[in-house]
């Protein structure tokens, strides 16, 4: 299956018998589900439709779709005036004029009266009404289709970033398990040192417990473990992303597996190096995880 982003746009137009119909729909990262739809009055009756054809298709996201909806002259119905009443309120309009001479009444300005001219609702039958809403559910999916392929597009794009970012997390990963001062003899000749400065520093300390002491510290300061479990999340991460479908919320979790493994290896490290390759590995942790967030 393909990754899908969270972001996308798309549009679609279509006519049916004299009017036109357009799509707008986009969405944004989110964690589930949401949508908000902004319909014509009068087309309150596809919000539920709308709403199952989103869910149907998406697992994720923060969709807007918006429908615009016109009608053509031919099909939109003719107003209607009321010329008796027309005709009285133009003769009161002359009469103001003539007697405290206020401005000519306009055309505009009478028909704009409420109740002069009347726009009757186009009056349709129930098989045209379903005729019609077919055709706006029809256009709405061909909108979805266009917005799931930009999803999908970017999520190809996201893919490819994200298994960059695996890759430097591996490179990384080796660095730190190749590095010089995990050699078993420079940890010895590190330690021995140590114990040969505290014993010349005081004369009251134990040798044998001194050495225990080291001994400890350097078993409890190997960064074995974190590499092992490093190596299993880069593992885990390809598999997920050769996968795909709706993955992000797992890639999520092991960004915060990353993360933590990143962090444990700082505080356990005891040597520069193993230090600066620690603090590289939080820096592409950190974008890997701000990829993610992208990801359905």
């Amino acid at each position: 299956m393909a990754l899908q982003s969270m972001t996308g746009f798309a549009r679609s137009v279509a006519d049916h018998r004299g009017v036109s119909i357009a799509w707008e729909v986009k969405s944004v990262n989110g964690k589930s589900v949401e949508l908000r739809l902004r319909l014509p009055a009068g087309f309150e009756r596809l919000e539920q439709a709308v709403r199952q054809a989103i869910q149907k298709r998406f697992s994720r996201g923060n969709f807007q779709a918006t429908l615009t909806v016109s009608r053509s002259a031919a099909t939109q119905a003719q107003p209607v005036v009321n010329e008796a009443f027309l005709k009285d309120v133009a003769g009161l309009a002359q009469r103001l004029q003539e007697q405290f001479g206020v401005s000519a009444a306009r055309a505009d300005g009478l028909l704009s009266l409420r109740g002069v001219l009347d726009l009757p609702e186009q009056a349709e039958s129930e098989e045209e009404r379903a005729a019609l809403d077919t055709a706006l559910l029809a256009a709405f999916e061909d909108a979805i289709a266009g917005l799931e392929a930009a999803r999908m597009a970017e999520g190809d794009a996201l893919k490819r970033l994200l298994l960059g970012h695996v890759d430097s997390i591996e490179a990384l990963t080796l660095k730190a398990e190749a590095d010089p001062s995990r050699e078993p003899s420079v940890i010895r000749q590190r330690l021995a040192e140590q114990v040969r400065l505290l014993l010349e520093a005081s004369v009251t300390l134990d040798e044998s417990r001194l050495h225990m002491e080291a001994a400890f510290l350097a078993t409890k300061a190997d960064i074995r473990e974190e590499i092992d479990r490093l190596n299993t999340h880069v593992a885990s991460a390809r598999s997920l992303l050769g996968s795909g479908g709706a993955i992000g919320r797992k890639l999520d979790f092991l960004a915060q597996e990353f993360n933590r493994e990143s962090n444990t290896l700082c505080s356990k490290s005891n040597a520069a190096s193993v230090t600066a390759i620690g603090l590289e590995l939080k820096a592409v942790v950190d974008q890997f995880r701000e990829q993610v967030q992208n990801l359905e």
